[in-house]
């Protein structure tokens, strides 16, 4: 029996169309057809799939005198049904996670801004503020947008149950879901490209005006209202990319039928992991060192320095955890 015929033989025993094969391939009809009729080939790349899909040794495939299959193990009939609904579900449900998450992240972000609005106002001669009661109130608002991310970022986990039969079972998808998902997926990539290159563009132009005040003007006041404007340009940053981001690997997971070897994804859970504990703990560094010294002025290169080590430690967090594995 020759490789056509061992094609149309257990491609029929599995009872899938030439479209269906093609789509689990991804080729065209047409190349499966010109397999079945001994048109072409397939390269051995294509007979190492089509011997994973057939569950068969590339031997049976590529040995004519091999007249019999033997399977080399049995099916997963475990295997989840995805249809075409349930995988625009899962996208949805996975980019009303990353609003929740991003929202978390704006206040453990933004928590300081009222802080040095404050500040500020009690630096500006104009405006009677004592400069303790805007420590005071400064650090109660602190306490308050801290307690509110912790909230939202708990919150992502009433999500988990409506995700878990796609983000950590076993599926494969429905006859049509992976040509729909790979016309939706690239629809979507120059949006996706066109919101991390906002991103990036915000994180990196976010010192400009804080520069630029301390370089040319160098007063107090307007150096805190330009560090809440810095914390306020890269929380914008963020939620421009983190439900892009989510939606994007959201399509590429269900594209892939459950691969979980994705580097994004990992950091996303790292960062979740990681923030609830890492950005109070800056505060109250930021806090113990400011009121030591009632330099509010020099204290603020905290931040900065806090952002660039959190993105430091979740990198870290991931290479570790691929070592272990």
């Amino acid at each position: 029996m020759i490789l056509s015929e061992k094609i149309i033989t257990l491609r029929k025993q599995l009872g899938w169309s030439q479209e269906e094969l093609a789509e689990k391939m991804g080729v065209s009809r047409q190349s499966v057809s010109k397999w079945e009729s001994t048109n072409s080939i397939p390269d051995l790349n294509k007979i190492i799939k089509l011997a994973e899909l057939f569950n068969v040794s590339t031997d049976f495939l590529l040995k004519d005198e091999i007249e019999t299959a033997e399977h080399l193990e049995e099916r997963d009939n475990d295997l989840t049904q995805i249809s075409l609904e349930q995988a625009i579900d899962y996208v949805n449900t996975k980019k009303a996670q990353a609003i929740l998450t991003a929202k978390g992240v704006a206040f453990f972000v933004c928590s300081a801004v009222p802080l040095f609005f404050l500040l500020a106002l009690a630096n500006n001669n104009s405006i009677a503020l004592n400069k303790n009661t805007a420590v005071v109130f400064g650090i109660i608002s602190i306490f308050i947008l801290i307690a509110a991310g912790v909230r939202l970022v708990i919150q992502t986990n009433q999500y988990e149950r409506a995700i878990a039969p796609i983000e950590k079972g076993k599926f494969e998808l429905m006859y049509g879901v992976h040509s729909a998902f790979s016309e939706k997926i690239d629809a979507f990539t120059p949006k996706y490209n066109g919101k991390v290159s906002l991103a990036v563009t915000l994180f990196i132009t976010s010192s400009i005006p804080l520069l630029l005040v301390i370089m040319l003007i160098g007063r107090t006041d307007l150096t805190l209202l330009m560090l809440a404007a810095l914390l306020f340009i890269v929380t914008l940053g963020l939620w421009v990319i983190i439900p892009a981001s989510s939606e994007y690997e959201a399509y590429k997971h269900v594209l892939n039928e459950g691969d979980k070897n994705r580097e994004l994804t990992q950091s996303e859970r790292n960062a979740l992991k990681l923030a609830p504990f890492y950005w109070p703990l800056i505060v109250a560094i930021f806090l113990a060192w400011s009121l030591w010294t009632m330099n509010w002025g020099v204290t603020w290169i905290i931040w900065p320095v806090a952002a660039v080590l959190f993105a430091a430690l979740v990198g870290l967090i991931g290479l570790m955890s691929k070592d272990t594995d």
